[in-house]
This record gives structure tokens, sequence and C-alpha cells, in this order.
């Protein structure tokens, strides 16, 4: 698990164990949330009205209902102003992905977006299953290959062949679009990996269920420190640094997404890792599932080998 040698949250790599489970093979799409609202009545965190005083020095006309949607700059930007292509836009969520005006229409086999973790949460719960552990995730992203870059192995593109949805180009003003796709994909557009899951990295990225440190623990690199079922640290190590006004705390995301590239997040890739506020949600931020044996034995546990 983990990897040494690209962004510093990601080491130290390590072995970990991990009881046996079942992920969804998808990433939960349009349709199944769907159903989910219309079974339940539930309303998104996107679709609610803020709350004032979890967010000090905010304008208040920006505490309404929305989300954050992707607005592709003209021209090269500054890549350390993500307000340069990052706009907050009132009546965004997973019905209207790219805002009020825009529908589900044609897009109900793509993974649903605008979740936020409670959102996700509640979904899981909805469907008696629940939501991944970072390394549950990492381990099925793997797919069994030990020490790999990606789920298909070392290389990006395999004799010119695209395994994932990302970006290619220059970030954030010009995508190339080699993979097909300008933005998120159908559910299963790209081939699976060895243990038959679909868009383990790219299309959009994934919630997991452990609060966000800003490394693996140090100590889990020692050969007699092997954690079992690693679930991440505590919600008050994992508050945003940068504001230290806002007490919101962060999960982990995995796996990248459409809007990764090269220039600038190379993360679609299994040891990749992200921290997300748990409030908020984005028009690239998805999930899929885990269900848990109810009386695991330990014997039929997988062992994570030592990432690459």
């Amino acid at each position: 698990m983990g990897s040494d040698h690209f962004y510093l949250e990601e080491a130290p790599a390590h072995q970990v164990r991990v009881d046996g489970f079942w992920l969804d093979r998808f990433a939960v799409t349009n349709a199944q949330f769907q159903a989910f609202v219309e079974s339940t009545g539930y309303v998104t965190v996107a679709e609610r009205p803020l709350d004032p005083k979890q967010y000090p020095g905010v304008p208040r006309k920006l505490l309404v209902p929305g989300s954050l949607v992707f607005r592709p700059p003209s021209q090269p930007v500054e890549l350390s102003d993500y307000s340069q292509w990052w706009s907050y836009i009132p009546g965004a969520n997973w019905r209207h992905p790219e805002g009020p005006r825009s529908t589900l229409t044609g897009c109900l086999d793509h993974p649903v977006v605008h979740v936020s973790y409670e959102d996700a949460e509640a979904y899981a719960n909805w469907t008696q299953k629940a939501l991944p552990t970072e390394a549950e995730w990492e381990f099925a992203a793997r797919g069994g290959l030990d020490r790999a870059i990606f789920p298909w192995g070392n290389q990006f593109a395999p004799e010119g062949k695209m395994m994932a949805n990302t970006w290619q180009g220059e970030f954030p003003h010009t995508n190339l679009a080699l993979d097909g796709y300008i933005d998120r994909a159908p559910v299963g557009a790209f081939a699976p990996n060895a243990y038959g899951l679909y868009d383990m990295v790219g299309n959009v990225w994934e919630w997991t269920c452990d609060w966000y440190t800003s490394k693996h623990p140090e100590n889990a690199a020692k050969p007699c420190c092997i954690p079992v079922n690693p679930k991440g640290g505590a919600s008050t190590q994992s508050y945003d640094p940068d504001t230290p006004r806002i007490k919101i705390p962060r999960k982990v995301l995995k796996g990248g997404s459409y809007l990764c590239a090269p220039n600038y997040c190379l993360r679609y890739r299994p040891a990749a890792r992200s921290a997300q506020a748990i409030d908020t949600a984005t028009c690239h931020i998805g999930f899929r599932c885990i269900q848990r044996p109810a009386n695991p034995s330990r014997s039929n546990s997988f062992e994570a080998n030592k990432a690459f």
C-alpha cells in the first residue's frame, strides 16, 4: 500500500492486511442514485441551505445550495490558483451536474457526482452495504499486481491503448480527449482490472471511510507492525491546515478523475490519495460500495504486498 515515488502523502510504502470483502464492480450511477432518492425522499447536501456558523468569513451570498463545477479557462493559468477553473454554481447538484440548466438526459449510466460523504454513506446504508476503507479500496484497485503503478501495469497506455478516463493535454485549458471523453464517461467504458472492477482510476474520485492524514503512519513500514484492517487517523487530525478557522474534517478520496493530468495531478493510480471535506461535493467525485462478511475469517485475509 502507498508509494515512495510520487506525492508525499502516499508515503511510506508499506504492507497491510485486510479481511476478504466484495466491492461493487462499478461506481454508483445516476440511475441507481435516482432510485435511492425516489425510494427515500433523500435530499443531498448540495441541495440544502448552508449554515453560516459553519463557514465563518464566507460571504452570505455564497451560502446557497450548490456545488463546485469545473470551468476550463481559455488559456494557460497559474496552477496554484484553483479558482481559475473551479466555480461554486448555485443549483448544481447530482440532478444538474453542470448547473441548474443541465440534466441527466443520456447520462443515467454515468457515475453520480456532486455527492458529499454524508450522501454516499446514506446510499450505502440504504443498500445495506458500506463505504470501503482506503486499504480495502487500494487492495481492490491493484487487481493483484504487486508494486505496479496502474491497475493494469506500469505503462500508462500500453500499445497506445487508453485504459482510463483522464486528462490528456495541458491542464486546465487543453484536453485532447484521446481517451474519447471530455468529461465523465459511462461506467464500464474501459477494461476492468484483473479482479473484474471497472474505473478504479480515472473518471471520478471515490469516497472512502478513512479520515485523512498527511501521510501513512511511519511505523506502518516496519516489518513488526503490519496493520490489520487499518482505518486511517482521527477526525480531529484531518482538518485543513490552510483554513484553521473552518473545522470541517476530511476523508480520503481515491482513484483520481477525468480532470487528473500529468502536469497537475498524476493521481490516477491505486496508491494516490487526496483529502476532501465531508461537506463538499464536486462534479468529479463519486463512490462505490463494499460488502464485508458478517464473520470474516482471518485465515482468509488478503495480504497487500509492499507497493511500488
